[in-house]
């Protein structure tokens, strides 16, 4: 069978539902014949390793274990769902605490078992912090961590796709940037819907006001429909998109959304953020943002949210604070 590499791809919290659907998707897609499957939840992980073999898949060499050692060493590619999952009546910050601790865990092993990684894609919320905090103790460089922001820029494109009753192909560029929760900057100006910009029909009767501010709050507010909806948080989307991350970083199709990244230049600083960017076998890479002066003012409220809940875990004490994280992680400028 044709993969695209051969090299070891290890799926972190792979007994659980995203990450049982990262690995199919993965295999689905041909990225690698070689994947490991880790989860300490035993039972549920042979499980979902059984729920492979019988797919069938030709060419795979599937191996699932409970050991993280045995899991990381030797893995070229990591995508982590190996966090707490959001359950009704939370937000993704309430995950705060504890899926820092695993954070830093993680990153604390892939600097002792998988120094050499390639490329690491995080996805447990809030993903913002979590790969902030798997950065600064993995030792890797930050165009090696990416976490999963563009459910955000998805889901905009989902609802107005169901607003004007129009397939996805007719509208493009959807793009919210900031933080992967309920301050992300939703933006207009970037989008076409039909080949029109989007901003020349919002405050018409193709989009009045009111109904773009619904629909922006329906965005936000995407992840929680969808507990309510099924009883649980989401978790086909959330695969899927973070394997076309990876994907990229092994030398597939250009990704196709925005990705959080380490931005540290003259106006967002410290910081895990949605940003413009190319994901490759050299690592991702950012650019600035374009949008009119509305849309940047809620990008940097957004950061000044990221910003606060950084802060938090720094007086939590799981990471130091930000003059010392040159010397945790010496990638870091």
């Amino acid at each position: 069978m044709n993969y695209l590499t051969n090299k070891k791809l290890t799926i972190v919290g792979a007994a659980g539902m995203i990450g049982s659907n990262m690995a199919q998707t993965a295999l689905m897609m041909k990225l690698t014949p070689n994947i490991c499957l880790y989860d300490p939840f035993g039972p549920a992980l042979e499980g979902v390793a059984e729920e492979m073999f019988h797919c069938g898949f030709e060419g795979a060499n599937i191996t699932f274990t409970t050991s993280i050692e045995e899991a990381l060493t030797g893995a070229d590619y990591i995508v982590s769902s190996g966090g707490a999952a959001r359950k009704a009546g939370m937000t993704r910050e309430d995950l705060l605490k504890g899926n820092a601790v695993i954070a830093q865990e993680l990153g604390q092993n892939i600097r002792k078992y998988c120094p050499n990684v390639e490329h690491v894609v995080i996805i447990f919320n809030p993903a913002d912090i979590t790969g902030l905090i798997t950065l600064l103790y993995s030792g890797l460089k930050p165009s090696q961590v990416t976490t999963l922001a563009a459910l955000d820029s998805t889901r905009l494109r989902s609802e107005l796709c169901k607003y004007f009753k129009l397939p996805t192909d007719e509208v493009k560029n959807c793009r919210t940037y900031g933080g992967h929760g309920e301050q992300m900057a939703v933006f207009a100006s970037t989008t076409t819907v039909a080949g029109q910009p989007l901003s020349s029909l919002i405050g018409t009767d193709k989009l009045p006001a009111e109904d773009w501010a619904a629909l922006k709050q329906r965005v936000i507010q995407g992840g929680k429909n969808i507990i309510d909806l099924r009883g649980r948080s989401s978790f086909q989307s959330p695969s899927y998109v973070s394997i076309e991350m990876i994907a990229a970083a092994m030398g597939g199709p250009a990704f196709r959304w925005p990705a959080g990244v380490y931005v540290n230049n003259g106006e967002f600083k410290n910081i895990m953020m949605a940003m413009e960017t190319s994901i490759t076998v050299d690592g991702a890479k950012y650019t600035e943002v374009q949008g009119t002066p509305e849309e940047h003012a809620e990008l940097v409220e957004s950061y000044k949210h990221l910003c606060k809940l950084r802060d938090e875990v720094i007086a939590m004490g799981v990471i130091p604070a930000i003059d010392k994280w040159n010397e945790l992680n010496p990638n870091i400028q």
